[in-house]
């Protein structure tokens, strides 16, 4: 039996049902409904030739040039929806609910599965992405200058009950020009936005939920205005570490990188950074000198974030004093802080 469900429902049962995505390898590697598996009908190459067909001659001719195309690939549809669903109830999505997500759907149920079409398909989940962002949240942001740990005790603050969005986690990126860590590959703006989507989705309003500050910029990826205005209006728990202390953490976390990757993310903060200053941080490197590279390009960061900070409200920054980064000891004291203030929305 075929279902068409609305993006609410859709979304709902996905929690428990596998998604089935059928459109290209292209459009689906590009960004795509989270947990999702892709079947795609047409290749990349495939899909241009039936729009090509469809814009030239007519839809009845590019519905036949679709059949010639997958003829003989509806047998293997059937096998890899099985490996994904092996109880036969699947969700398949397309587009814009169209004839790929149709077509398939028609096969599958003639097959035996219950199959869940999105009406409207990845156009309409991407509307309700963006929808999601407009919404109000109780964001508390977790601040601290760089080499804090701030996303330790995010983490730990999960452990201790608390709900959280790992932003840097999320866009695969530490937020630094040292933030690919060499080798995270950050996913697309668009992905990037329905992953936070989704983490926004399972969020109960009736508690608080912590994200770490940052700039508009993670990498490559932004985070949505909207959602960034609310973290620059709300309260920042600033967790305030020893300078010594937070060297001795970056160098736990950068002394271990690639040489060369470390003097490439230098030299392109190097006009911030001044010729001088590049010049000393990328000898350091060379030379094995952690902690006074760590130095030198921490002055720059801790500059930087002092600039993001004063343009908050000083009545909205709680400040935190922490002897260390550990991430368990700090995320306890930030907790006791958070019940001192009885924050009324949060009770």
């Amino acid at each position: 039996m075929i279902h068409t469900l609305d993006i609410h429902h859709f979304l709902e049962l996905a929690e428990t049902i596998p998604v089935i995505d059928v459109r290209t390898p292209l459009e689906f590697d590009h960004a795509r409904i989270p947990g999702a598996f892709n079947i795609p009908i047409f290749s990349n190459e495939e899909r241009v030739q039936v729009g090509t067909t469809y814009k030239q001659k007519s839809r009845e001719a590019a519905i036949l040039l679709g059949f010639d195309l997958t003829g003989p690939k509806w047998s293997d549809f059937i096998k890899q929806a099985l490996k994904i669903a092996p109880e036969k109830k699947i969700m398949v999505h397309c587009w814009r609910g169209g004839m790929r997500s149709g077509a398939m759907a028609w096969a599958l149920n003639l097959y035996g599965f219950e199959v869940y079409l999105l009406e409207g398909g990845y156009k309409r989940f991407r509307n309700w992405v963006l929808d999601k962002f407009e919404e109000q949240y109780p964001i508390i942001v977790l601040g601290g200058m760089t080499g804090s740990g701030k996303t330790q005790i995010l983490h730990k603050l999960k452990e201790k009950g608390q709900q959280i969005i790992d932003l840097e986690g999320l866009a695969q990126h530490q937020g630094s020009s040292y933030g690919s860590m060499g080798h995270l590959i950050q996913p697309s703006q668009e992905h990037f936005e329905n992953l936070l989507a989704i983490a926004l989705k399972k969020i109960d309003k009736k508690f608080p939920v912590w994200l770490e500050d940052e700039s508009l910029s993670i990498g490559r990826c932004f985070i949505p205005n909207p959602i960034f205005k609310q973290m620059r209006e709300n309260t920042v728990f600033k967790v305030m570490v020893p300078p010594d202390k937070r060297i001795d953490f970056l160098v736990e976390e950068y002394g271990k990188l690639d040489k060369e990757f470390l003097i490439e993310s230098t030299e392109r903060i190097g006009r911030r950074l001044g010729p001088e200053q590049t010049r000393d941080a990328t000898t350091a490197i060379r030379e094995g000198r952690m902690a006074d590279f760590i130095r030198i390009v921490l002055h720059y960061y801790d500059k930087t974030y002092a600039n993001g900070q004063g343009k908050r409200d000083p009545e909205s920054i709680e400040i935190i004093p922490c002897r260390e980064t550990n991430a368990g000891e700090n995320a306890s004291i930030i907790l006791e802080r958070l019940k001192q203030k009885q924050f009324p929305a949060f009770q």
